[in-house]
């Protein structure tokens, strides 16, 4: 086997030859065990984003490792013209868990988003239009950037699909004012991620039912960043009491390989005919069985009650930081998903947790977001508060 290259060497090639879609941060994680990290240089790292929501189970877990070797031995791509038992036993499990009647698999969120974009319309022909919330994120291919409530990501790509509304998170009547007949999906974030980590209300989400119910939209949950177990319930439509007609999932459910999904609910049956929407890779047996494998763990391992508990502690833990800490403005999230919002630009605040043994990721320009793993132990967030607090004592807003 050749030496690992350096670190500047692996820098300079991506430089020269990946597009430059990423502002990337000048680290490069190389082994994992856990909820930890080493780098090129063999220096050690809490993980506090899990790749973006992606590693719940973080690194190197032997349910995973099991379930790749044991399919690797399998084919690894048979294409969707054929059968597979693995799709069909995460398809289930994803039902029965939800409540909801059939999945669809594709490869990513944004991908997922524009599945269940184009299956309303296929239920609801003739309705134009897409209500979402202003900061919300849905992806970054045509149809999802067009419902993305974000404006400097749609700017440059403009004019996009036509038909998107956007009212403020958690304003029921600027909800009840934009919905009507013409309405195809009111799409809603459960918790919006990308947008600051804001939870909506059970009352906003009832509203929306309601309005589905009322006008014949179709209610879209996007759990892609917030579902299977990151918020404490497997579905973060749970803790409402409020089912959608559809959820879109994917971060975590491939186990760190790319997989998604549409679930749908019974108000689709009969709308979907074979030929009018599929995807190549999407639902391939490697990804899926470690999807099943992930299944698993949380429910042998009682992840989502450990994920209730110690995002109730360290929520609270959160909440006395922000008391005596003036530069915190405001601590949002639930379950392992937190957004801490703050008077200054989180990023350099991010670079500095980098430099001391911490990854936490960032949200809009001002909040720091953390998505730990479901397995991370609670001393590793006591070390990044103290780390936290150390640093805003001696930062100073730019």
């Amino acid at each position: 086997m050749s030496p690992p290259e350096s670190a500047a060497a692996v820098e300079t090639r991506d430089k020269a030859h990946v597009a430059a879609t990423y502002a990337r941060t000048p680290f490069h994680p190389r082994r994992g065990r856990g909820a930890r990290l080493e780098d090129a240089d063999g220096k050690t790292y809490w993980d506090l984003l899990a790749g973006i929501a992606v590693n719940a189970l973080g690194y190197r877990h032997p349910r995973l490792v099991r379930a790749l070797r044991d399919e690797a031995a399998g084919v690894w791509h048979v294409s969707n013209l054929y059968y597979h038992p693995a799709q069909g036993m995460l398809a289930e499990r994803l039902t029965k868990a939800s409540g909801l009647s059939r999945v669809f698999f594709c490869n990513s969120g944004t991908e997922a988003n524009e599945a269940a974009l184009k299956f309303a319309r296929l239920k609801n022909p003739g309705r134009p239009e897409v209500v979402a919330l202003e900061e919300s994120f849905h992806g970054r291919t045509f149809g999802a950037l067009s419902v993305t409530g974000h404006a400097p990501y749609r700017a440059p790509f403009v004019p996009l699909v036509p038909g998107a509304r956007f009212v403020p998170p958690n304003d029921a009547p600027a909800l009840r004012a934009a919905v009507s007949e013409r309405t195809s999906v009111i799409l809603l974030e459960p918790v919006l991620g990308e947008g600051g980590v804001v939870p909506l209300s059970a009352e906003f989400l009832r509203a929306a039912r309601e309005l589905a119910d009322a006008t014949g939209a179709t209610l879209v949950f996007d759990e892609v960043q917030c579902g299977l177990g990151r918020t404490g319930t497997l579905f973060a439509f749970e803790a409402s009491g409020v089912r959608p007609d559809a959820v879109t999932l994917a971060k975590p459910l491939g186990g760190g390989l790319p997989l998604g999904a549409v679930l749908l609910g019974p108000s689709f049956d009969g709308a979907i005919a074979p030929g009018q929407h599929g995807s190549t890779f999407g639902g391939n047996p490697i990804a899926c069985r470690l999807g099943l494998a992930l299944l698993d763990e949380i429910e042998e391992a009682g992840l989502l009650e450990r994920v209730r508990r110690l995002g109730e502690w360290f929520g609270g833990r959160l909440e006395r930081l922000r008391r005596k800490t003036p530069p915190i403005v405001a601590i949002r999230g639930r379950g392992l998903m937190w957004g801490i919002e703050l008077d200054r630009e989180a990023a350099p605040v991010a670079r500095r947790l980098l430099d001391a043994g911490f990854v936490v990721g960032t949200a809009r320009s001002t909040v720091l977001r953390l998505l730990p793993p479901y397995i991370v132990p609670r001393a590793a967030l006591s070390a990044f508060l103290e780390e936290l607090e150390r640093i805003l004592k001696e930062e100073r807003p730019a």
